[in-house]
Parts: structure tokens; sequence; C-alpha cells
């Protein structure tokens, strides 16, 4: 699966409470609504202008802090293709895989705001296509693409009748 966007730069710990702010969360209950304020403590011109399939690119520990799925669930229905950066916290990254949000771990020093990437899943390269330089992120797994590729862990179980993962 190859996905292209224009990259939207982060910095480090960038928390859930930034990803998803506390002062919506009378919204939990309306993903949709909830994900028009997504990330705009982070960047208050972000959910307005960014495009469907973008990418947010973030440095060391992206999605730390409380274990809400909203904060990846929201940045999927924002319209972000991938999140790319140094690390994440861990509760994080399972739970944006099993909503269906890829997750690549890279230097995403190399990358800049409004940067226009390509990303192959598969083999986790990254083309700066802006820059004209190719990056190498951790391949995820065969069961995460599974995973991915059929949306999300429920609809992945809800395809396959069980837990399959291969």
């Amino acid at each position: 699966m190859i996905l292209k966007g224009k990259a939207w730069k982060f910095g480090d710990s960038i928390s859930t409470d930034l990803i998803c702010p506390g002062r919506y969360f009378h919204l939990r209950s309306n993903l949709p609504e909830l994900a028009k304020h997504v990330l705009e403590d982070a960047d208050q011109d972000f959910a307005s202008k960014m495009a469907e399939g973008d990418f947010v690119v973030a440095g060391n520990n992206f999605g730390l802090g409380s274990s809400r799925e909203h904060a990846p669930t929201i940045i999927k229905l924002a319209g972000v293709s991938a999140v790319l950066a140094k690390s994440f916290a861990r509760i994080f990254y399972r739970n944006a895989i099993n909503v269906g949000l890829p997750l690549l771990e890279c230097d995403t020093d190399k990358i800049e705001q409004d940067d226009e990437i390509a990303i192959d899943l598969a083999t986790g390269t990254i083309h700066n296509r802006t820059k004209g330089i190719e990056l190498k992120a951790h391949p995820l797994p065969k069961a995460m693409l599974n995973i991915l590729n059929d949306g999300g862990l429920l609809a992945h179980i809800e395809k396959h009748g069980d837990f399959r993962l291969d």
C-alpha cells in the first residue's frame, strides 16, 4: 500500500491531551465532531488546513499520556493517512493499529513541514519527494499490515471470523 501526502511537522512528546484536547471531552460520543479539533493545541491550524491523506510527522514519544482510543481514532477520522515519529508511546501504538491508523518509526529529522512524501507501508520506505531523498522506517510486521489492510482489528476479526493474523 502506497500512501501520499503532505507532512505536518510536530515536535517531541505530543501527548494524547494535545491530540485530543480535554475541553472537548463532552464530544467523545461524537467522534467526527471531535476530529475537527485534532491536534489544535499543538497547531491551531492543523485540523482546518490539513488535507485528506496528509501525514503527521513528529519526534520522540508521540502519543504519551492517557490510554484513550479517542486520540488515534480522531487522527484517522480527520483524514491523516499515517503518523511518522521517532518513537511512540506503547499504548498509543497499540490503539492506533487496532483502529487502523498506520504508524511508522523512523528518523524524522529530514522531513520538514509541507514536504511531499510517499510511503510504502509494506517495505517501510519513505520517499521525501520534496527533497528527493529516501528514508527507511522499521517495516510493520505482516500481522499488523493485515490488520491495517482490513481497516483495524475489529474489521479484521469480522472479515476472518476469528483472530487470525495471517
